[in-house]
């Protein structure tokens, strides 16, 4: 128990991260198919899809959003964003894609339909479970990541690039490598007004 909460109290967003891994591809990919395996899902759906980038493809996929950005916002305002993907997210070891398989979403929504309107959040729910699980086993590996939602402005192009079933909902996308520098400190809200018993 110790061990697991101090797991989650070091996870945290880190924007600063290298190329480099304390661990080999295998053992990142053997981690986040622990996840996929072990996360819970609404009904047992298991409607999260993880795709992991590494090396060249990690690259690509930041330069699609800065491709797809270049497009939308000024030239001045994308120096700054350019400078923010290059150093935070593009310099890292490699990336995590969450999605979420709308085939399988809709099957069960057809299935018990007195549940319809709520399958589409438990998804996400599941989406949530899926990146908090993959972010924490990272950090205890070693390593920092951050989440991103470039999402949907990407969507398109990441399915085309990667040849991926177009019914995939992208959700999430997260860097990681190892850190270069350590977060700010964390400032707390109350515990009072977000956690109550009553006895």
């Amino acid at each position: 128990m110790k061990n697991l909460k101090k797991a989650i109290e070091s996870r945290r967003t880190y924007y600063r991260i290298s190329d480099k891994s304390p661990i080999s591809n295998e053992e990142i990919k053997e981690l986040i198919d622990f996840a996929v395996l072990n996360v819970p899902s609404a009904f047992n759906s298991q409607s999260t899809r993880v795709v992991l980038l590494l090396n060249e493809n990690h690259k690509k996929l930041w330069d699609i959003v800065k491709d797809v950005l270049k497009k939308r916002i000024s030239a001045e305002a994308f120096q700054a964003t350019e400078a923010k993907i290059d150093g935070a997210f593009a310099s890292g070891h490699g990336t995590v894609l969450f999605f979420e398989d709308e085939a399988v979403v809709e099957g069960l929504q057809k299935k018990f339909p007195g549940y319809s309107p709520h399958f589409p959040v438990w998804s996400q729910h599941t989406s949530a479970m899926h990146q908090f699980a993959i972010w924490t086993l990272l950090k205890e590996a070693g390593m920092g990541a951050s989440l991103q939602h470039y999402n949907p402005l990407i969507d398109e192009e990441v399915i085309r690039t990667w040849k991926l079933n177009p019914r995939w909902k992208l959700v999430a996308q997260m860097p990681f490598g190892i850190p270069v520098s350590e977060p700010a400190a964390k400032e707390f809200q109350p515990l009072e007004n977000r956690s109550m018993v009553f006895i």
